[in-house]
């Protein structure tokens, strides 16, 4: 029996190696794409959180702003030559996302550290989210670059 699970895994693991950096930069990208889509049009569930962690800002501005750039970067990940970039951007962009944490704290956990509100479990998440950024980094490193003779300075 556990031959034969290695033997499916290790066949779904090969099949699934060639793609799966693409398709995780994919999956970030209409992540991004999607929830600034949602910013952009006021629609997010997100807003408010925006709004009561960057009060210094008149939130009908900054948060369709905060959009444009998500949706940027989420397009600039489905342009290979603009992924270094990209990933330096949603790097940043990604730390921000914890500021609640630390400036509504009460907004993000009912138990501060261990008891997360959905709100503050929206941002953990994000985690996942840079270790995907990560991984689509490792990926298209100086070497992809180069083998492919598309040079950042082009």
């Amino acid at each position: 029996m556990k031959k034969a699970f290695d033997t499916l895994y290790f066949k779904f693991s090969k099949m699934v190696d060639k793609h799966s950096v693409n398709m995780m930069r994919i999956a970030l990208a209409i992540v991004y794409i999607w929830f600034g889509a949602l910013k952009i049009f006021g629609m997010s569930p997100a807003g408010e959180l925006v709004e009561r962690t960057v009060y210094w800002f008149r939130p009908e501005i900054f948060v369709p702003i905060l959009g444009m750039c998500e949706v940027l970067i989420g397009l600039g990940l489905l342009v290979k030559k603009l992924i270094p970039i990209t990933i330096v951007l949603l790097l940043l962009h990604m730390a921000v996302t914890f500021f609640p944490v630390f400036i509504v704290q009460t907004v993000c956990f009912d138990a501060f550290p261990y008891q997360p509100t959905l709100v503050g479990q929206y941002i953990i998440k994000n985690v996942v989210l840079i270790s995907g950024a990560l991984v689509i980094a490792g990926k298209y490193n100086e070497k992809y670059y180069k083998d492919l003779d598309l040079t950042l300075a082009k």
